[in-house]
Order: C-alpha cells, then structure tokens, then sequence
C-alpha cells in the first residue's frame, strides 16, 4: 500500500511537539511537499521547523496561540501564503486540562473549548475556502479522543470538547462531500505524549514512573505510540485511504460496547 503525500501540502496545528511533530516528521518520509507548522512555543518551533527543514523541503513554522478567538484563521493564512495552498490539514493542539463536572468553571470550559473545537472549525473553515477556491480536492483529520465516547469524571469538559470535535468531523465531511474534501478523525486512546506525560507525572503527582504503572493494567501491557497514530494519521491523508470521509477509528485497547472483560 503506497501511503504517500508527494506533491501535496500540509498544515499541522500543535505541530511543535508530541503527536503532531511525529505526523510532521512521517510526512516528509512521505515525500509531502511542504509543511507548516502551527505552535505557541516560538523557541520549539523555530527548532522543529529547522531540523524539518534539512530534509530539502520547506518547513515553516507559525506561532499562534489557538486559545485566541482570530488565531486560528490568522495561522492559516500564513500558512497559505507561505505553503501556497493547503491540501491537508491535521488539527493536532488540544488542551487536556482536568475539569469535572462538579469542580469546572467558566474559566475551564471557555479555555478548553476554545482550543478543543472553536480552533478546529475555523481552521478546517479556511483550509475549506481555499480547496473550493481553488476547485481542488482535500483531506483533513482531526485528532480526536476515546474520551468523546464518555471520558473519566474528572474529564468532562475535555470529553465534551471532543464529542463536540466529533459530531462537527461528520458534519463538515457530510457538507463537503461533492467539493471532494475528506474528513475524518481519530479517537484516539492512551498515548504517552509530552503534554500527557506533565500532566500525568506531575501535576496528577503520579511520578516519572507512571507510564510503566499504567502499562501493566493494558491488555498490551503497553500505551499507544505517537507514531502509531501518526502513521494512522497519514494514512487518512493520503490517496491510499480512497473515499473515506466521516470516519472516526477508535484507537486504543478497547471494543467499546463490549461487555467488561472479567464477564463470561
């Protein structure tokens, strides 16, 4: 199966680190044309961009803070104007706060949402405007979680952040199926990324050691690797993914409606 992106652009938000440098990183090995990057963290992304970069093809990295109402479309018309056009687009940033229904604020929904699904629409409302534009085809996954299925107590408004992410996935695929504009997203599940491993290490206090105690309660006695779902990822990009759109893969060690695993 030839998963490639010859001749095709990409942008990727949450590009400077964790899963979205890994999708970054694949893409080249995937012979992309270009790439921009979409960060907060000027110093990280200005690194990523370079070393991205010394593989021939350009790699251009745009700071915004996607928390903010006109960053998301601002990013993407840098990242049009220095790309030339977007073909793909991965919304990788999220914000994996802790906030329960009885302890979340206003302060929480607001900040979480405004990353978690504000960002994505208007990102994948340019992305749109330019493939119409320009009568060309697209492709856009949206990094999702297991967690828009139901999510831990303590994830109520991360959950519902995605679930929201989720029905808008089918949604702007359904509504751009005759522009030839695939949409599709990835629930993913457990997955030591830099962000996950702050959280869980230290601000949860679980320790440096948290992944190994987790690990040990998965059927696979492992997380999920970023380049796991990178390589996912690309797949839904590219050619080889055929006319899939709406799609959302559930990625992690679960068959969510199954019965739990200790009944017969």
């Amino acid at each position: 199966m030839d998963v490639a992106l010859e001749g095709k652009t990409l942008v990727v938000t949450g590009g400077t680190q964790g899963l979205g440098e890994t999708v970054a990183r694949l893409a080249l090995a995937s012979n992309v044309e270009a790439i921009a990057i979409v960060g907060r963290n000027a110093e990280r992304g200005a690194r990523v961009a370079g070393d991205l970069s010394a593989s021939g093809r350009p790699c251009f990295f745009i700071q915004a803070d996607l928390a903010e109402p006109t960053a998301p479309a601002s990013a993407m018309a840098q990242a049009i104007e220095k790309l030339g056009r977007v073909d793909c687009l991965v919304n990788g940033a999220a914000l994996t706060d802790r906030a329960s229904l009885e302890a979340g604020t206003i302060a929480d929904w607001e900040r979480i949402f405004s990353v978690n699904a504000r960002a994505p629409f208007f990102t994948m409302q340019a992305a749109v405007a330019d493939m119409k534009a320009r009568h060309a085809s697209g492709s856009i996954v949206n990094i999702l979680s297991v967690n828009a299925h139901c999510g831990a107590p303590d994830l109520a408004v991360y959950s519902a952040s995605k679930g929201a992410l989720s029905t808008l996935t089918r949604n702007v695929a359904n509504a751009h199926l005759s522009d030839r504009i695939r949409v599709n997203g990835i629930n993913m599940g457990w997955v030591a990324t830099p962000n996950e491993q702050a959280m869980q290490a230290r601000t949860l206090g679980k320790g440096e050691d948290w992944e190994k105690i987790a690990a040990a309660g998965l059927p696979l006695g492992r997380l999920l690797t970023m380049d796991e779902v990178a390589r996912l990822t690309l797949f839904l990009l590219s050619d080889a993914s055929g006319l899939m759109t709406g799609t959302q893969i559930d990625m992690e060690q679960t068959v969510f409606g199954a019965p739990p695993r200790n009944i017969g």
